[in-house]
């Protein structure tokens, strides 16, 4: 017999082949208006991924789940209270996307500075012959604030070091590292010239990068976020943007996915990419491996691999 397995979010072809072949697998809503009692009765698991929203409301439609199974790092959209109140574990993939993202984080700082995708519509419009291309900005030895010195934080980093930069950082506390740290956000803002965010979501993060962090940061700054959408007022990003207070912003993520803000879209001084940090073949599959072993490991009542932390 099969344990029944609610999947509440869009997954890789190979980790969903894996999950319908090891489980009954029900294709559900973020909401679970479709299930009718029999259904939610008999379900035990519930995948979802780090973009999904699993309130209360779904927890409380479910009274016999026992486990909620990200596939990503953040879990931010979890309900984990109202998880935890049922003693439902709720588990992560760690730990296996921190190079993909630090890699990405590099690459968009250096395709906002340098205007890598402004350059390939030059070139292809052919705007090239009558004349050259505008200077752009240079990276290395340049000042780099990170917003959330985790995991991913500590490798963007290190790669960082690599270009020579001068590297601080915010966070909730300082920890045991070189770099100075900032106790204000719009303090480390104002010290830098690229400003990194690699900090999840949730109320302690919302907004954190608001309007004076912006104005701080400067006309001559850029920004970058892989942490959470949330996490940048994208309003008074795109109007820092629009009206020349911010150089330049490079984004992987946004507050309403797919959707980024409309004002956005238009900018040419914005850098736009579809939440593809860690969306590599190599980095996918682990996340997957990591899944399935959480779920594995569950069922056969033996401890998580990654359960979250607290």
């Amino acid at each position: 017999m099969k344990f029944t397995v609610l999947k509440v979010a869009h997954l890789p072809p190979m980790l969903s082949e894996r999950l319908h072949a090891d489980y009954e697998v029900l294709e559900g809503s973020e909401r679970g208006d479709e299930l009718d009692a029999a259904q939610a009765r008999g379900i035990r698991a519930l995948v979802a991924n780090g973009e999904s929203r699993v309130r209360a409301g779904l927890i409380d439609r479910l009274p016999d789940l026992q486990v909620i199974i990200v596939f990503g790092v953040g879990y931010d959209g979890i309900d984990v209270e109202a998880a935890r109140a049922r003693g439902i574990a709720v588990t992560h993939t760690p730990d296996v996307l921190t190079e993909d993202v630090a890699d990405f984080a590099i690459t968009l700082m250096l395709g906002t500075a340098r205007r890598l995708a402004q350059a390939d519509r030059f070139v292809r419009e052919g705007r090239w012959q009558q004349g050259p291309f505008p200077f752009t900005r240079k990276v290395s030895g340049k000042r780099l604030g990170i917003v959330g010195l985790g995991r991913i934080g500590k490798a963007i980093a290190q790669r960082a070091a690599a270009f020579d930069m001068h590297i601080s950082y915010h966070g909730r506390r300082p920890l045991a590292v070189d770099y100075p740290y900032y106790a204000s956000v719009t303090e480390l803002a104002a010290a830098v010239d690229f400003l990194v965010v690699a900090v999840g979501g949730g109320d302690s993060t919302y907004h954190l990068i608001d309007a004076a962090v912006l104005d701080a940061l400067g006309s001559t700054g850029i920004l970058i976020n892989v942490g959470r959408g949330s996490v940048v007022d994208e309003v008074a990003l795109a109007q820092a943007l629009a009206e020349g207070r911010l150089l330049g912003a490079g984004l992987d993520v946004f507050e309403d996915e797919p959707r980024p803000h409309a004002g956005l879209l238009d900018l040419d001084n914005v850098l736009l990419a579809p939440h593809m940090a860690s969306a590599t073949w190599d980095t996918r599959r682990a996340m997957s491996d990591l899944t399935l072993a959480n779920l594995a490991a569950h069922f056969a009542g033996e401890s998580l691999p990654t359960p979250i932390p607290g």
